[in-house]
């Protein structure tokens, strides 16, 4: 019988999560534990990189990381923030965040709908007179870089955060004991993931073992990448399908594939049917029936 499961991202915050479901109909103690965490840069580093926030009119957000830092960091250095200021994020997701801060103005806000960088091009490229500055994370690579250099344009990239490894202690250590592991994929989530040693070492832990690991939205490309997919079934978001099947992967449309104890799924919209191949994995149909009643699960 399952007791625990570990589950390496935060604590919903709702209780409609069907996490919860699952934890009250079943008595099982579903352990939330991020691996990483992330904290913002002082004003002090900030200044150290020579950056002046009033000199650009675009800004370019990859995460909602990006988003509370930036406006964190305005604030702390008293930058006012002026209403024709462009925003360029990867996903709709990300530029809705930013009515946390402004109002939202759709002829300032861009975004792409792929999560990648590439797909929001062709609209900065559409404003090649803007000067983009870039939040990034500490751990950053030069791909984005990269990308603004080929279309030409005015950037300058700027770290406004860093992802840190969120060590175990050592009584968790001690009690270092679960059932299945499952990542939770998004955007910076899955690099960050990646960035790990202590979750790679686990993930190719389990994988070689043949123990229970579920990887949801763009967190099955870390096992591609690791090469860990060869010959095996799996999905993910569609931005990230090319990237299992240049690993070698069995890749699939399904929302959920289950190959022996390796549990893959698309995304967000998906998480209620990958949770109920968990149950039906560790229970039953049974129990995945009785659970579909409780959470009234229409398809």
């Amino acid at each position: 019988m399952v007791k625990k499961i570990l589950i390496s991202q935060p604590k919903p915050t709702s209780d409609k999560s069907p996490y919860f479901d699952i934890e009250r109909e079943y008595g099982v103690n579903l352990v939330f534990r991020p691996f990483v965490q992330v904290e913002g840069i002082t004003s002090k580093e900030f200044r150290q990189q020579k950056v002046s926030i009033p000199n650009y009119t675009a800004i370019v957000f990859t995460s909602r990381h990006a988003i509370d830092h930036f406006f964190k960091l305005a604030k702390e250095l008293r930058v006012p923030i002026p209403e024709t200021l462009k925003y360029f994020c990867v996903t709709e997701t990300i530029a809705l965040y930013i009515q946390k801060y402004v109002q939202y103005r759709k002829r300032k806000v861009f975004f792409g709908t792929t999560g990648k960088m590439e797909d929001l091009l062709p609209t900065m490229a559409k404003h090649k007179q803007e000067k983009y500055l870039v939040p990034m994370s500490d751990n950053h690579n030069d791909d984005v870089a990269k990308l603004l250099d080929s279309k030409k344009l005015n950037h300058t990239e700027c770290v406004m955060y860093r992802t840190i490894t969120n060590d175990f202690t050592p009584e968790e250590i001690k009690n270092f004991d679960y059932d299945m592991l499952i990542l939770p994929g998004g955007i910076p989530g899955t690099p960050n993931l990646k960035a790990v040693p202590a979750v790679r070492q686990e993930i190719a832990r389990r994988m070689n073992e043949d123990l229970p690991l579920a990887a949801v939205c763009a967190a099955p490309s870390i096992l591609a990448e690791m090469e860990l997919l060869q010959g095996r079934r799996a999905t993910s978001n569609p931005a990230f399908m090319d990237v299992l099947a240049e690993h070698g992967a069995l890749v699939s449309q399904d929302s959920v594939v289950v190959d022996g104890t390796l549990f893959t799924s698309r995304g967000m919209a998906t998480a209620v049917d990958l949770g109920l191949e968990i149950v039906r994995y560790y229970l039953g149909d049974d129990a995945v029936e009785n659970l579909k009643k409780a959470v009234v699960y229409q398809r």
